[in-house]
């Protein structure tokens, strides 16, 4: 009995493929599964706290008041001319979104094996879930932010919204493509080296410190001149920069920082895909 030769699959998995083959129509096939994972990153997140989703205030409020006593008041670090709670409030807020998708992705393998290999599905929508799901978060403290900022411009502060507020959606996905590629990056690496899964919140923590989250790059340039290209070459430096620029009316912002940013996150994005590509083959071997 002969066996046909013309059928025809939804789906072919086979052994050897592009490493630049993306798969973006499965991806858009398994859209309902992207939906799902979200759902379950913030009901699995908040399910058995007392506050829930009111950490998403709390959280942004309680730092942005240490900061304000710490940063600018016992150490005075100048705030660009912006009243410090709004300043801080501010780069906080952008860090926040963009430190949670590296850190939730960095563990996409290790947290996610028994269901990779159970099933198949494009496993590429477990780190977009991560953050499309950190996207709501992002959503309510922004809206903790602009509260702040009606509230100092009623008091007539020196708080000066711009059209350059209309980058806002460019910076956004700026910040989620390069949360995802460095993420995807370390998640493959941590297949084999755990080693980095305990060093990447140590990790993070440092990273912030060199980018404008505490401190203006103003200052950096006229009080720190030998350090500034540690700040400047920090790919989200220009992005928290042009975020205070166009909502608050102050930061160092220029296109050309803000183009070269560009540049380097879709590489960094790039070689993240192709990597997760290359490592979701074999992974299951190592974890």
């Amino acid at each position: 009995m002969s066996m046909p030769t013309d059928e025809k699959w939804d789906i072919e998995l086979t052994p050897h493929s592009s490493l630049f083959d993306l798969k973006l129509d499965d991806i858009w096939h398994y859209r309902d599964l992207l939906m799902l994972l979200v759902r379950r990153d913030f009901v699995s997140f908040y399910k058995q706290t007392i506050l829930g989703p009111l950490w998403f205030f709390i959280q942004p409020l309680f730092t942005t008041v240490i900061y304000t006593f710490v940063f600018g008041n016992l150490a005075d670090i100048s705030a660009d001319h912006l009243p410090k709670p709004l300043f801080y409030l501010a780069g906080i807020t952008a860090w926040n979104y963009f430190a949670d998708c590296l850190t939730k992705t960095s563990t996409v393998f290790t947290a996610n094996a028994g269901l990779f290999g159970k099933v198949y599905f494009p496993r590429l929508i477990v780190p977009l879930s991560i953050v499309v799901s950190n996207l709501i978060r992002f959503g309510v403290q922004m809206v903790l932010f602009f509260l702040m900022i009606g509230f100092y411009v009623f008091k007539g502060a020196n708080v000066h919204p711009n059209a350059y507020l209309l980058l806002f959606p460019f910076l956004l996905m700026l910040m989620a493509m390069l949360g995802l590629g460095l993420g995807m990056i370390i998640s493959a690496m941590t297949t084999k080296y755990r080693d980095l899964s305990f060093l990447i919140t140590f990790g993070i923590q440092l990273m912030m410190y060199l980018t404008t989250v505490i401190y203006p790059l103003s200052t950096v340039k006229e009080k720190y001149p030998k350090y500034q290209w540690m700040v400047e070459y920090n790919p989200m430096t220009p992005i928290i920069e042009s975020f205070r620029y166009g909502f608050l009316g102050q930061g160092t912002f220029t296109m050309l920082s803000l183009g070269i940013t560009t540049a380097i996150t879709i590489l960094i994005l790039l070689i993240g895909i192709v990597i997760f590509n290359r490592v979701e083959r074999t992974f299951i071997d190592t974890v």
